[in-house]
């Protein structure tokens, strides 16, 4: 399985890290190998002082697929989830100022975390999902999948035009405002709407 994230979309992440709005989703990838085990706690990397974290809405697909039509993408998966795509985010400043790829950055061991799953009927609309996260209590990042520059049929049928899809890949549909540094000792829980769906402790 793969891992497949989508970068930019949401206006205001993008006016955060002062990065050009791009005119059609931007992609990159992570091994099945940066997914956290569960019940770990992440540890922050030797060759990163910045690591931020970015909470993210996910979708499992759920059958094969290629050229996927808008119109048909809601058959290719049945369950959402949210997770965290970790970033280096001092190394990624360092690569791409280089024009260098900046899987370093973003696809290490553990830098994925996937929480818990629920059948996407259990949401009146996919399309307004709420989820935030919380780092020591503190709400960081509020969201709503509303504000997507591209929802998830749009990604799904974007994505499956490069990539085919297969069972158990997922797909994360990128971060609203509201990143930062984590610290050893600090506690993140993540929430689609009221639920809770994965809490981690950073080392």
């Amino acid at each position: 399985m793969k891992l497949i994230c989508i970068g930019r979309n949401y206006t205001d992440h993008i006016k955060e890290l002062e990065n050009e709005k791009p005119t059609d989703p931007v992609i990159f990838l992570k091994p099945d190998t940066s997914i956290l085990l569960k019940k770990q706690p992440f540890f922050i990397p030797d060759f990163s002082d910045e690591v931020h974290y970015e909470v993210e809405v996910l979708v499992k697909i759920n059958k094969v697929g290629k050229y996927i039509d808008k119109k048909f993408a809601h058959k290719y998966f049945d369950q959402i989830g949210l997770g965290i795509d970790f970033t280096a985010r001092d190394l990624q400043a360092q690569l791409k100022e280089k024009g260098l790829p900046w899987e370093k950055a973003k696809a290490f061991d553990g830098a994925a975390i996937v929480g818990k799953w629920i059948d996407k009927t259990y949401f009146k609309n996919i399309n307004n999902i709420n989820f935030s996260l919380k780092k020591n209590e503190e709400i960081v990042q509020n969201g709503n999948t509303e504000l997507m520059l591209w929802k998830i049929d749009e990604i799904i049928e974007y994505v499956s035009k490069y990539f085919t899809l297969k069972i158990g890949d997922i797909i994360f549909t990128g971060t609203p405002a509201g990143v930062g540094k984590v610290f050893a000792e600090d506690r993140l829980i993540g929430y689609l709407e009221d639920e809770e769906m994965f809490s981690i402790k950073i080392k």
